[in-house]
């Protein structure tokens, strides 16, 4: 096996887990400024390799991807609120209900069957969210709450996503892929680029680094690792980010990590791992 396959995709989700760090140390900006510099510096720095390797003339169904990319803009603002509403372990263990918000879709949007084991592993990862919000109070005026349902909204979300992107995957390439899924989003974004003037620069410099780092960075190390390892082994890797982003969030910004995040978490990061590796068997 290819260890630097292997470390490529460690890396990742190591930088991965770092997003809420950066997103919660851009105190100056607004959440639409935020989501623009995530999705609008990717774009802007994949256009010139595009033209370049001759791929701006895109090939498949590209209303379809424009729908995701819509779909990717809503998500990504809704994860986005969730880190800012509530802490880092929260936000990133409640993401990871995805693969689970994936099998619910295509049950029923493409009639699958659902076999047994996965109905006890969605009722695992159900139990697992309301274990994770135990102690915290039911109302839109708790932040908790709004943060907590921001990120299981932007869960479902990708999950879509990640639906419709996989429908079209063999006909775009790996940078065509990245600029379709942001797209749309830097341009829907871009009236909140007015609140700039009041921003601090160095928060400016960290949206510039965060669209980069994540927008970029992240999805070529996954690629690279992709190309040399299993689908399977590389998204397993990948759970990495959960323990990337609740021991970050621990030691740097003092967040408690409490015994219903690391339970509940647990049930929905296994529920969610099974549930992948079902549909792959599949």
């Amino acid at each position: 096996m290819n260890r630097k396959a292997i470390y490529a995709i460690i890396i990742c989700a190591i930088l991965a887990g770092a997003n809420g760090l950066l997103i919660k140390s851009m105190t100056s900006l607004s959440t639409g400024t935020i989501a623009w510099f995530r999705t609008g510096i990717p774009v802007l720095i994949l256009i010139p390799f595009l033209w370049k390797d001759g791929e701006l003339h895109f090939r498949g169904n590209n209303k379809k991807m424009l729908l995701a990319s819509l779909i990717n803009a809503a998500r990504m603002y809704l994860y986005l609120l969730a880190y800012i509403y509530t802490s880092i372990g929260n936000t990133v263990v409640l993401f990871y209900t995805y693969p689970i918000f994936v099998t619910i879709i295509e049950v029923i949007a493409f009639k699958q069957k659902i076999e047994r084991k996965q109905t006890l592993l969605l009722l695992l990862a159900f139990t697992g969210i309301v274990i994770t919000y135990i102690g915290k109070p039911f109302s839109f005026q708790s932040n908790d709450f709004i943060g907590m349902l921001a990120a299981v909204g932007a869960s479902i979300g990708y999950a879509i996503t990640v639906v419709l992107f996989k429908a079209e995957n063999s006909r775009y390439s790996q940078n065509q892929m990245v600029f379709y899924q942001n797209i749309v989003g830097a341009i829907v974004f871009i009236p909140f680029l007015s609140a700039i003037p009041s921003a601090t620069l160095p928060d400016l410099g960290i949206g510039v680094f965060y669209g980069f780092l994540i927008g970029i960075v992240v999805f070529k190390l996954f690629f690279y690792g992709l190309k040399e390892l299993t689908a399977a082994t590389a998204t397993t890797l990948m759970y990495l980010e959960v323990v990337s982003a609740i021991l970050l969030g621990y030691f740097v910004l003092d967040e408690a990590i409490t015994w219903n995040i690391l339970l509940g978490g647990a049930f929905i990061v296994t529920s969610s791992y099974l549930i992948s590796r079902l549909n792959k068997k599949k």
